[in-house]
């Protein structure tokens, strides 16, 4: 009955976890990209936005993936990701002290704020109470945990078990890796061991281990991604997997350093696992760059086909429509794909003030013109047997190509122009407008990511988000604009000089925006939540 419960009380804990995480990735999740984004010029603003987004997603691994995102998108360098990782460990052991400072009492509290303000209608208050509903059932779940534990720490089975791991510590460190890859946190597997009477010795040991085996399923979601992406995953585990194979002889001397310290009331575990993740950054952020060397010889690039034959048009299905729609709608994904690169090789020149990466974006710009050319000739050769349902399919197909299409024209005609003008008059933007650009961008990335996903799912729920950040970015558009008319009456050089292009790329972004939400539109005016005319009635 111990084991059940204790297996409960972990499940309300992980339970608790995604609510958190899923929570502040509605209310916030945008602010926390961006914030990784924008937040890795330097090393300093690297470790904080790592930590400060894992104590918003309450998640390291949810961290590690973000930022293995953007290292996909070529968004982030390799050394400065893993800085960002450090400093994700790190939040995650000031999580694990926040959450075991003994306020289990305002748990109740927490679960009545979380569900009044579930119940409200907007996205931002919605999020929020499902976080602080996640942290409600976290606080309730170590209270449970800790009873449930209670009876096992007298029973004579349990205590020669423990004495066996006592014994063999390497056999200790794997139980707990296990025990954390299982629950994918590293933070529930330190918070069971806070909630058993271990040696401290012991107790550092199983900590160890967690921080290995929290550095795991990383690792395994990204095992198809990108070389430079897998890169900053294995990295990340060696990192752990080295200083933790490193402090495993020093364990019994931290164990009773650490037991005798009186200032912390957060546990034994919890101390330990802050005071590795803050040892192990200290030590591996001066060598990020030789890590980031040995990394790239471990896992090389691997060279990209560069096929201008479309991939998922088969000929043969024609006469099968559901097929032949799938693999459309497959091909107008990967059209996606090609404008997300585009979008991507537009903002490194933009950062780095380097016309290079806009070369492709020409080329890439031509493959787009021939893959949406290919796919609406592909589906005007469909077999006369499609239904009506399947003819609008292939609308709403025709339609997202040809969007695409559009937004391919404003960025190779439009955004990379104004890049170029940047580049080639050497303007350099204000802090300011610099900071509301580069935002815009991250939050293009986002739409489109989303659009993505809306195009193959038909989700009412993410069509009406998409819609809700159509209306953010237009706020956010005219407010930038508002600022930058701001800056222009108080007579900044800079503001005066970059005008013209700063006015521009906020206007493309806007309209790439437009193109990228209108795949929501159908969706909702199917369901009746789309009015003809914005015009107020007389």
């Amino acid at each position: 009955m111990a084991f059940i419960q204790i297996g409960g009380a972990v499940a309300l804990l992980l339970f608790g976890l995604k609510l958190v995480q899923d929570g502040a990735t509605k209310a916030f999740g945008l602010r926390l990209k961006t914030a990784i984004g924008l937040g890795t010029k330097t090393g300093l603003r690297a470790f904080f936005s790592g930590l400060v987004a894992t104590l918003g997603l309450q998640s390291s691994t949810a961290t590690a993936l973000l930022t293995a995102s953007f290292i996909d998108r070529g968004m982030i360098r390799g050394r400065m990701a893993q800085i960002v990782l450090l400093g994700a460990n790190v939040g995650t052991a000031l999580t694990a002290v926040i959450v075991s400072a003994g306020i289990e009492a305002i748990s109740p509290l927490l679960l009545l704020l979380g569900y009044g303000l579930g119940r409200r209608q907007a996205t931002v208050w919605v999020g929020t109470g499902k976080a602080l509903t996640g942290i409600g059932l976290m606080l309730l779940s170590l209270s449970l945990l800790g009873a449930a534990t209670d009876p096992l720490r007298e029973a004579p089975a349990m205590a020669s078990f423990i004495g066996l791991l006592d014994q063999a510590w390497p056999v200790a460190l794997v139980f707990a890796a296990v025990l954390a890859v299982l629950c994918s946190s590293s933070l529930a597997a330190v918070l069971l061991v806070l909630s058993l009477d271990l040696p401290p010795g012991l107790a550092v040991v199983m900590v160890l281990g967690a921080n290995i085996g929290g550095a795991v399923p990383p690792v395994l979601a990204t095992l198809t991604s990108r070389a430079a992406t897998r890169r900053l995953t294995v990295g990340n585990l060696i990192v752990r997997s080295a200083g933790a194979l490193l402090a495993l002889p020093f364990a019994g001397l931290a164990g009773q350093a650490l037991a005798a310290q009186d200032i912390w009331t957060s546990g034994l575990a919890v101390q330990a696992h802050l005071a590795f993740n803050l040892v192990l950054a200290m030590l591996v952020w001066p060598l990020a760059r030789v890590l980031t060397r040995i990394l790239r010889h471990m896992v090389p690039d691997q060279e990209e086909a560069g096929e201008n034959a479309p991939q998922w048009l088969d000929e043969t299905a024609l006469e099968t429509p559901p097929l032949a729609l799938a693999g459309a709608s497959r091909q107008a994904l990967a059209i996606g794909d090609v404008i997300e690169r585009m979008l991507e090789q537009t903002r490194v020149g933009f950062r780095k003030n380097d016309a290079a990466p806009l070369a492709e974006v020409a080329k890439l710009e031509e493959r787009v013109d021939l893959r949406q050319q290919q796919v609406k000739t592909y589906l005007s050769r469909l077999g006369r047997g499609a239904s009506e349902t399947e003819r609008r399919h292939t609308i709403t197909i025709l339609d997202y190509v040809i969007n695409l299409e559009h937004v391919g024209d404003i960025i190779d005609r439009g955004l990379a122009v104004q890049v170029r003008k940047k580049i080639g008059l050497q303007l350099h933007f204000s802090d300011e407008g610099y900071k509301e650009l580069d935002t815009m961008f991250l939050q293009t990335f986002e739409v489109l990511k989303l659009a993505q996903t809306v195009f193959m799912t038909r989700d009412r729920d993410l069509a009406r988000r998409l819609m809700e950040l159509k209306v953010e970015i237009r706020n956010q558009e005219r407010q930038s604009s508002q600022r930058h008319l701001i800056r222009l009456r108080e007579g900044l050089e800079e503001t005066r000089e970059t005008s013209s292009v700063h006015l521009d790329i906020l206007r493309d972004l806007k309209r790439i925006n437009a193109h990228f939400v209108s795949v929501a539109h159908p969706i909702l005016d199917e369901e009746g939540l789309l009015i003809e005319s914005r015009l107020r009635g007389g």
